[in-house]
C-alpha cells in the first residue's frame, strides 16, 4: 500500500521531531553527568578560609554561590586581624606539617612571602589553571612573585596594589602646581619647593615624607623601589642571599637618607608620622599603597587629596613601579586541595571579582583593585585607583620571604644612618649579614 504524500510528510516531520527530542535528551543527560562528575571530582568536606581585609558581608554571598554549585563543599570563612597575622599563620602551617594541629585550608599571603612559605603550600594544579593561562590572566608581577624557585605557582591574586604618590591638592594649588611630575628629579625639586621652615630651620611643612624610617610608614618599600629603579638585583636566584654592601646600593641609600639630613632636608625624624602630618595639612606628598586612602578619608575627611604614579628616573626607558598586594594560597596539608583551588579560581573570575568589588564598595570608598588584566580599564576609570591601573602592568617587587624581619632590619639600618650617624657602608654590611643569617633559616 502506498502512503499518501501528505501522510508521508507528517511522518517525516514527526520522526525528525522525535529525533531532535532524543538528541536534546542525550545532551542534557551528558551535561548532567558531566556536572555530576565535576562535583564528584571535587569530593566533599569543609574548607577553612582565613580572610584578612574583607568581612563576611563581602565574602559570604560569593561563598554561598559557590556552595550552591558544589553541594558537597562547605567554606568556613573568618576574617583575621592583621596584628600578628603572619606569625600566627606561619606557626599553624609549621605545626600542621608535623602534628594534628589544625591550620586553615585557604589563606592570604603577601606577594613577598613565597620563599618562606612555599614548602607548606599546595601548588596550583594545572588542571585548575595552566602557567600560560595564569601569565595571560594576571599581571607580570604576580607571575614573578607567586612562582617559587621550583617553578610551581603557589598563590592566586584577587587584587593588585602598589605604591603611589598621595598629594594634598590644597597645598599644590597654593603653589600653583596642578599635577605631580612624572620624572624623579622634577619630583624632588617640587618636594623641595613645597617645604617650608622657620628661621631656625625647623620644618613646618614638608614637601615629601622620605629619608627616615621611624616616621615614614613604607620606608623599606620606598627604598626597595629606588633600588629596583637602579636595576639592582637585591636577592639571588636561590632567594637566600641579599647583596646590599655594594657601591650602587650605597649610592641609593645615601640618596634616600639625604632627604632627612643637613640644612637642605625636607623631612626629619623629629616630625610626626607621615600619615599624621598629612592629616594635619602639613605634608604635601607621601608614598603609600592604595588602601591608605581609607585612613585619610576616615581620619581627615576635609583634606582634598589625589593619587599619582610613582615618578621615574629619566634614564630608564621602561618605567618601574612597586607592587605590594596579597594572594590566596592553599595549605599543603589541606584535605581537599583541588576543591580549595577550584574555589580560589572561582573567586578570581571576572564576574566574582566585580561582585567582590561591588560588595566592598558598599562599606568603604572602593573595593580591592582588580587583579585581572582584562579589568584594568575599570581601575583607570576609578577616582582612587587610576594610578594603580596605570602602574599595574609594570609593577615589580622582590622575594623577601621573611618580609617582617627584612623590613625591620632595613628600617633599623636607615635609623642608624640618619639618627646615629653610622657610616652607610658599615650599616649596609651589618644589615646584609643579619638578613642573610635569617633567610638561611626561613627561605627554602
Amino acid at each position: 500500500m502506498t502512503l499518501d504524500p501528505q501522510k508521508k510528510k507528517y511522518i517525516l516531520i514527526g520522526s525528525i521531531a522525535i529525533g531532535i527530542l532524543v538528541i536534546v535528551a542525550i545532551i542534557l543527560l551528558l551535561v548532567k553527568a558531566n556536572s555530576s562528575n565535576n562535583e564528584d571530582d571535587l569530593g566533599t568536606g569543609e574548607l577553612v578560609y582565613w580572610g584578612l581585609w574583607e568581612p563576611s558581608s563581602v565574602m559570604q554571598p560569593l561563598i554561598d554561590e559557590y556552595e550552591s554549585m558544589h553541594s558537597g563543599i562547605t567554606i568556613l570563612y573568618s576574617q583575621q586581624t592583621y596584628t600578628n597575622y603572619e606569625s600566627r599563620l606561619y606557626t599553624r602551617l609549621q605545626q600542621s606539617s608535623t602534628s594534628t594541629e589544625p591550620a586553615p585550608d585557604i589563606f592570604r599571603i603577601h606577594n613577598t612571602w613565597v620563599p618562606k612559605y612555599y614548602e607548606y603550600l599546595y601548588p596550583l594544579p594545572t588542571s585548575i589553571m595552566s602557567a600560560s593561562t595564569y601569565a595571560s590572566t594576571f599581571y607580570p608581577t604576580a607571575v614573578s612573585d607567586f612562582t617559587a624557585k621550583d617553578g610551581n605557582i603557589y598563590a592566586m591574586p584577587l587584587e593588585i596594589d602598589g605604591l603611589v604618590v598621595y598629594y594634598n591638592k590644597q597645598i599644590l594649588a597654593k603653589a600653583g602646581v596642578t599635577e605631580i611630575p612624572t620624572e624623579w628629579d622634577s619630583f624632588v625639586e617640587l618636594a623641595q619647593k613645597l617645604t617650608t621652615k622657620t628661621s631656625a630651620g625647623k620644618i613646618t611643612q614638608s614637601g615629601l615624607a622620605i629619608g627616615t624610617s621611624s616616621n615614614v610608614s613604607n620606608s623599606a618599600d620606598i627604598l626597595s623601589f629606588l633600588m629596583l629603579q637602579q636595576g639592582i638585583s637585591i636577592i639571588d636566584d636561590a632567594r637566600t642571599t641579599v647583596t646590599l654592601n655594594t657601591t650602587k646600593v650605597k649610592s641609593v641609600v645615601d640618596t634616600y637618607t639625604s632627604f632627612a639630613i643637613g640644612k637642605d632636608a625636607i623631612w626629619d625624624s623629629s616630625l610626626g608620622s607621615d600619615l599624621n602630618m598629612f592629616y594635619q595639612g602639613k605634608l604635601a606628598m607621601m608614598i603609600a599603597p592604595s588602601w591608605t586612602a581609607f585612613d585619610i578619608l576616615q581620619s581627615a575627611p576635609t583634606i582634598e587629596f589625589g593619587m599619582a604614579k610613582l615618578p621615574q628616573l629619566a634614564a630608564n626607558e621602561t618605567p618601574i613601579y612597586y607592587s605590594t598586594y596579597w594572594g590566596e594560597a592553599v595549605s599543603k596539608n589541606c584535605s581537599n586541595p583541588k576543591a580549595a583551588w577550584d574555589f580560589i579560581n572561582f573567586l578570581a573570575q571576572k564576574e566574582q571579582q566585580q561582585q567582590l568589588f561591588s560588595n566592598a564598595a558598599k562599606i568603604r570608598a572602593f573595593g580591592e583593585p582588580y587583579s585581572l588584566v582584562e579589568l584594568n580599564s575599570s581601575l583607570k576609570d576609578n577616582t582612587y585607583l587610576s594610578a594603580i591601573g596605570d602602574s599595574a602592568s609594570l609593577m615589580k617587587s622582590w622575594p623577601m620571604g621573611d618580609e617582617s624581619f627584612v623590613k625591620a632590619t632595613i628600617n633599623e639600618m636607615i635609623t642608624s644612618i640618619v639618627e646615629d650617624e653610622t657610616d652607610t657602608q658599615v650599616a649596609l654590611k651589618a644589615a646584609e649579614e643579619e638578613i642573610n643569617t635569617q633567610l638561611a633559616k626561613t627561605n627554602n
